[in-house]
């Protein structure tokens, strides 16, 4: 939902070319990338801490206590691609 709103943003700003020079507009921008950066960073920093979970639940001595807790493995974060995918701002407005 919020990168089809930042697709439709953008296709307004390719739209008024005014806009894309404007100084405030381009650090909302970089904003935009800068939060898209870290919440990439931050989902690898999970995945990877979740693998590491998994991994000693399964080894011993911390396999004991695995299940003496009943703890289950972590999930990964998956998303699909159509997710992860840029958005085509020609589709939204052609």
């Amino acid at each position: 939902m919020m990168r089809s709103s930042l697709g439709t943003l953008f296709a307004v700003a390719e739209a008024y070319p005014e806009l894309k020079t404007n100084e405030h507009f381009m650090q909302l921008q970089n904003r935009i990338s800068q939060l898209e950066n870290a919440i990439a960073d931050r989902r690898e920093l999970y995945n990877e801490a979740a693998n590491i979970n998994n991994v000693r639940i399964e080894q011993f001595p911390d396999l004991l206590i695995a299940r003496m807790g009943n703890f289950p493995p972590a999930k990964l974060l998956k998303f699909d691609d159509k997710d992860k995918a840029d958005v085509d701002v020609k589709a939204l407005f052609g």
